[in-house]
């Protein structure tokens, strides 16, 4: 139940031979559990936190729902979505190193020859020799690497536990005393990280945050908010001049499924519309380790109608992915018609378990649906529909939950409003960012967030950009702050404080676990010097992190001279 991360500090040694007393006298139904940091959560920024609390000699527990650890990136986003790889460091460089040297050895290569494979990563190669890194990866070797960190660590986790949102979070002046799980466990700690995708321990503990996108006027942003007629990507109708209407051109006689009636809004306003979910399935065509994609038990042909259309137009982007290791695609949403299940998640950040549970299962059948579509319906050309039938589930992945992920790709959900808001204007180098605590560089990556009718009565998506920064940037300390007057000693790695815009270029996984260890280093920092998070002094927190090999700045010049 305890864990003792040092036996060479003598404070550690005292502090454990307490602990150890006050358990031999606890009743067996003890339900009260300490440590110097508790985090919710279980996703990549959950490990890399506790990893950093751990090397720097404090007592972490994780406490989180999941059962099967790593979020995304152990739960099919194995094509990493990298941006620039200089500026990714620390433990989260690690986890990549350790993808690099899983894949050295031949053993790994089990359905295909290493040759094979090649050598295409997102925007660079795949495997980089030089830097020993790998940003391509099988689920269940993510996972299996994350499961290394914390046995290394001696790091604690109590999982399949769920936060009594309701009442389970005690605050007093700003403070957080304990939490308390839906089984009645309660936990206690001088500071709490919440490491959810979700921000369900922020929402809970009374910190501010939004949901939606804000109006460009909020922050005076220029990509924010609604984006009506700019199509960055393939992923919208364009000019296809499609009908949403049962009847075509009919307005009388209904909407297709999947089309919204309400209106989009004016460009640059803000909306409560969060960008779309879906599942990034791990998928192979290896012979025998194929699981054959199934009709669903409901499945329905006409929630499809629309995706017929865009084939009668001429569109055919249907099944792609980046390559992965062992004859397997990360596969992910592509066109107008895909895997993003648009429109069916505003209601996901602040729902109820339970509501949520219905959320991820109407999304589960939609996805489901469209794999069988795409595999049998007749309006789809033969020779894709015979493709398509070569690929299916990958047999050795997510073993324990039908080969499904366990994990839905949650984009965004709440964002903290904290110390600090990142906008597009720090993303782009409009302004300057004060207290970097890491830095980001992958494009402002947002996927749609409606699919409505058009004025001119056609169906159009709106949402899907892509801004590409022309540096890397630096991320705030303030993004991983709740204002000190709300919470005085929550750290919020995940839900971080930025605009809808500027998210989608932080929420990448390696820039969450750079977040994870910042926010493990800041919180140990504190519990040394017996200060609040908020007063610990920025140059000395900048001093440690750059001496755990984090990347605070980036120097285009010297990176080239290096090479």
């Amino acid at each position: 139940m305890w864990n003792f991360l040092s036996n060479t500090s003598i404070f550690k040694s005292i502090v454990g031979a307490f602990l150890l007393m006050q358990i031999a006298c606890a009743p067996n139904n003890e339900k009260n559990i300490d440590a110097e940091v508790v985090i919710y959560g279980g996703t990549s920024a959950a490990i890399a936190t506790a990893v950093q609390l751990a090397r720097m000699d404090k007592s972490v527990i994780i406490v989180c729902p999941e059962t099967h650890i790593g979020g995304l990136s152990s739960s099919g986003l194995g094509f990493t979505d990298l941006g620039n790889k200089e500026v990714i460091g620390g433990i989260s460089k690690e986890f990549y190193q350790e993808v690099y040297k899983h894949y050295q050895n031949e053993v790994a290569w089990n359905w295909q020859p290493r040759e094979e494979y090649g050598n295409e990563g997102q925007g660079t190669t795949a495997i980089d020799d030089k830097l020993k890194t790998m940003w391509t990866f099988e689920p269940h070797v993510a996972e299996q690497i994350f499961e290394q960190f914390v046995k290394e660590h001696n790091i604690t986790i109590h999982r399949d536990k769920w936060l009594d949102r309701e009442k389970g979070v005690e605050v007093d002046n700003g403070v957080i005393k304990s939490i308390t799980m839906l089984d009645g466990e309660n936990y206690k700690a001088n500071i709490f990280v919440d490491a959810t995708y979700e921000g369900d321990l922020m929402a809970a503990a009374g910190v501010n945050y939004h949901v939606g996108r804000e109006a460009n006027s909020v922050y005076g942003e220029e990509w924010n908010g609604v984006q009506k007629g700019i199509y960055h990507h393939s992923h919208n109708f364009q000019q296809l001049n499609i009908s949403p209407y049962v009847i075509p051109g009919d307005s009388t006689s209904g909407v297709l499924p999947r089309i919204s009636t309400a209106p989009p809004g004016e460009n640059g306003s803000g909306d409560k519309g969060v960008q779309a979910y879906n599942y990034r399935l791990c998928t192979t065509n290896a012979e025998g380790n194929v699981v054959p994609f199934e009709k669903p038990e409901n499945y329905d042909p006409a929630q499809y109608e629309l995706l017929r259309r865009v084939f009668e137009g001429g569109r055919y982007s249907m099944f792609g992915g980046g390559k992965i290791p062992n004859k397997k695609r990360d596969v992910n949403n592509v066109g107008p018609f895909s895997s993003d299940n648009i429109g069916k998640n505003y209601d996901y950040p602040e729902a109820s378990y339970e509501k949520r549970k219905e959320i991820l299962q109407e999304h589960i059948d939609y996805h489901k649906g469209l794999l069988y579509f795409w595999g049998h319906d007749e309006s789809v050309p033969e020779r894709f529909r015979t493709s398509i039938k070569k690929w299916g589930l990958a047999k050795d992945e997510f073993v324990d939950n039908g080969h499904w992920p366990y994990q839905i790709y949650v984009r965004e959900a709440r964002r903290m409003i904290g110390e600090f808001v990142m906008t597009d204007n720090e993303i782009l180098g409009k302004k300057k960012v004060q207290k970097p605590i890491g830095m980001g560089s992958y494009a402002m990556d947002s996927h749609n967030v409606q699919r409505y009718i058009t004025k001119e009565g056609y169906v159009q998506n709106e949402g899907d950009l892509g801004i590409e920064p022309d540096a890397p940037y630096q991320i705030h300390l303030g993004t991983i702050l709740p204002k000190q007057d709300e919470c005085k000693n929550l750290l919020v790695p995940a839900a971080v404080s930025g605009s809808h815009i500027a998210f989608g270029s932080i929420r990448m996984e390696p820039v969450f676990m750079i977040l994870g260890q910042s926010a493990g280093t800041l919180a140990a920092m504190a519990i040394d010097e017996e200060k609040n998070i908020h007063d610990v002094d920025y140059t000395a927190l900048k001093e440690q992190l750059l001496k755990d090999d984090q990347v605070l700045e980036y120097n285009k010049q010297l990176v080239e001279e290096s090479k």
